[in-house]
């Protein structure tokens, strides 16, 4: 017990202790934190969905009904391949492969997709090559594999292209892993560079559309709809955590590989169903998001004005998404900054080392179409003078 006391210790002293933080209601742009009403830059709530109440009150008008019990239980009691596959699995699977023109399969989590696919679709003599700052989620996954592990520098498919050139033949199967929008960093992949590596050095591609699904393309599927290749993307799993405010993921794909992850994907097998009343309102949430147009274009317009806000009051920012990183460095005066903030209304969580590199922590502007400028518009101000005065 004491080294575990002195490994707490050591994280406080670097600055990288955790707690969890109590939070309340939500409506719009606003939470409640501690019981102190906060604009909300550190939710993954992309369109606003989350806080909006009379869609809430819909989708419970929806459900009440005299079968609801019935239809929209409150629990599965059992894995998917025992009790639990309800026939609300295969309707909202059948909506996702409806407007994905390929097969679906749903997971409990993000987590549980990325963890368990990669393990039940390589073996010894396989190759994953995976970009620097692909997800934990992914990292996991690739160390629960049996096939040997190579990380390309983040975005350098030069350095990519070398790696496939020297070790292609080697290999029985090569996977290329890639995020489309960057969590921590909020850029993008270069698709057409990926899928011109894929094809020529015959690679299955992975991307992970965890926070592009809802955000791009004209039915808010993602990057690979924005760019008309979703039919070239071997795996592509999206979030149903994220833009459509429930909880689960579901990979694209087709139907041999869906097949394999249902007969060894051990995070598929091994874990309790989702609850039906869940999958009831991620059916709800997805059917809404892919004519939400009008809130993706609000979004990137808000993100591209504030991210230049930013840059004018000397910060240093990046990104080309909703997602803003503004650099700090120094995990403590990040963590200071943070409650300085709170204190002002702003509640902008610190991302700090192991989640990002040793000396690159900062925060994570996550925006949603629920805010408007005139919440955001003192951001860039608040923010530069914390970081001064700290």
């Amino acid at each position: 017990m004491a080294r575990l006391r002195e490994k707490l210790g050591h994280l406080a002293r670097l600055g990288l202790e955790r707690r969890l933080v109590e939070t309340g209601d939500c409506r719009g742009a606003v939470i409640t934190v501690e019981g102190s009403a906060c604009l909300n830059l550190s939710s993954n709530d992309y369109l606003g969905l989350a806080s909006d109440r009379e869609l809430l009150r819909e989708f419970y008008r929806l459900v009440d009904c005299d079968h609801a019990m019935e239809r929209y239980g409150l629990g599965a009691a059992s894995s998917r391949l025992l009790t639990g596959n309800r026939q609300i699995y295969t309707t909202l699977e059948e909506r996702l492969a409806g407007l994905y023109g390929r097969k679906a399969l749903v997971f409990n989590s993000g987590y549980h997709a990325n963890i368990g696919i990669l393990p039940a679709l390589s073996s010894r003599g396989d190759l994953v090559l995976a970009d620097k700052l692909c997800h934990a989620s992914l990292i996991d996954g690739m160390r629960l594999s049996r096939a040997t592990v190579k990380r390309f520098r983040h975005a350098d498919y030069e350095h990519l292209e070398k790696l496939l050139a020297a070790g292609r033949q080697g290999y029985a199967n090569v996977f290329i892993v890639s995020e489309s929008i960057f969590s921590m960093d909020g850029d993008r992949a270069d698709l057409a560079r990926l899928l011109a590596l894929k094809r020529e050095y015959d690679c299955y591609l992975y991307l992970d559309e965890a926070h592009a699904v809802g955000v791009y393309g004209d039915r808010g599927l993602g990057c690979a709809e924005e760019s008309g290749v979703i039919d070239e993307v071997d795996i592509l799993v999206g979030t149903l955590g994220k833009a459509l405010a429930s909880l689960g993921a579901f990979v694209i794909t087709s139907e041999t590989i869906r097949e394999v992850l249902v007969n060894t994907m051990r995070s598929l097998i091994f874990t309790t169903a989702l609850p039906p009343v869940n999958l009831a309102w991620s059916l709800f949430a997805l059917d809404r998001v892919t004519a939400m147009t009008a809130e993706r274009k609000r979004l990137s317009a808000a993100a591209q004005r504030l991210r230049r806000e930013l840059a004018a009051a000397g910060l240093r920012c990046g990104g080309e998404s909703q997602i803003i990183p503004v650099i700090i460095g120094d995990a403590g005066k990040t963590t200071r900054i943070a409650a300085r903030l709170r204190d002002q209304g702003i509640l902008l969580l610190p991302i700090r080392p192991p989640t990002v590199p040793d000396g690159t922590a900062r925060f994570r502007l996550s925006l949603s179409a629920a805010m408007h400028w005139d919440d955001l518009g003192q951001v860039p101000h608040l923010l530069s003078d914390a970081v001064a005065g700290v």
